[in-house]
């Protein structure tokens, strides 16, 4: 009941990532979503663990800190978020709560999931962005932050977070992903699926019907028997 309140009103943007965060393609939707937290003095909150089974968890948090400082960003931290124990950690959630955009980084996006789901930082998340937050994710981070997600390391389609319902984001599109396609057609033949490119982002804004691409890719929207394809600067809506 209490994510149901919170979702009611959900003021603040969504950005969806195709993964490569850190290129120099990925500029303008960060920028943007920087923009719509608030500006250079927002708060900027790394979330790291996807890339925490490899142990890069370190080393990736660093280089999200360093990127958004490039892109002016005066605040920016990346926390000790890496598995389940940390997510459950008050000082962790008390910073997610302080934030003005969280950012999801890629890496494997089970670990992920299970390292949020029903957490006290994930609570912390969905209060932040009830209050107006940007809740950013790239990769794996965007996968998750869907109602599901397809996770090739484990060949399986399993849920997700849920932040956007009926609808599942296929990163890394023009590469790899659109081969995972059909699974997730199957799997979930009435969700909506959102191929994203690399150093490509879709943002929402609080309606979350209506979505706008930045970067350097395209975004490809498949409702079942219908795929359509939009460029950088172009807007489209989910609910057909």
């Amino acid at each position: 009941m209490a994510n149901q309140t919170i979702a009611k009103n959900m003021p603040g943007a969504l950005l969806l990532e195709g993964g490569a965060e850190f290129g120099g393609g990925m500029a303008d939707p960060d920028r943007q979503a920087l923009a719509e937290a608030g500006g250079p003095s927002a708060l900027v909150a790394i979330i790291p663990a996807a890339a925490a089974p490899d142990h890069n968890a370190e080393r990736a948090g660093k280089n999200a800190v360093r990127w958004f400082r490039q892109l002016g960003a005066l605040q920016v931290e990346s926390l000790p978020l890496v598995d389940r124990i940390s997510a459950d950690d008050p000082a962790i959630a008390d910073r997610l709560l302080e934030a003005r955009l969280i950012y999801l980084l890629g890496g494997f996006p089970a670990h992920l999931a299970l390292s949020l789901q029903g957490s006290r930082s994930w609570h912390a998340v969905l209060q932040a962005h009830g209050s107006g937050a940007v809740i950013a994710g790239s990769s794996a981070g965007a996968m998750v932050l869907c109602s599901d997600y397809y996770d090739p390391a484990g060949d399986g389609v399993f849920p997700g977070l849920g932040l956007l319902a009926r609808t599942c984001v296929i990163p890394h599109h023009e590469t790899i992903g659109r081969r995972w396609v059909p699974v997730l057609q199957h799997a979930r033949p009435n969700s909506l699926l959102m191929g994203i490119d690399e150093e490509t982002g879709a943002l929402t804004r609080c309606a979350r019907n209506h979505w706008q691409v930045y970067g350097k890719g395209k975004v490809t929207v498949y409702r079942k028997d219908q795929v359509a394809v939009f460029g950088p600067g172009q807007t489209f809506r989910l609910d057909g």
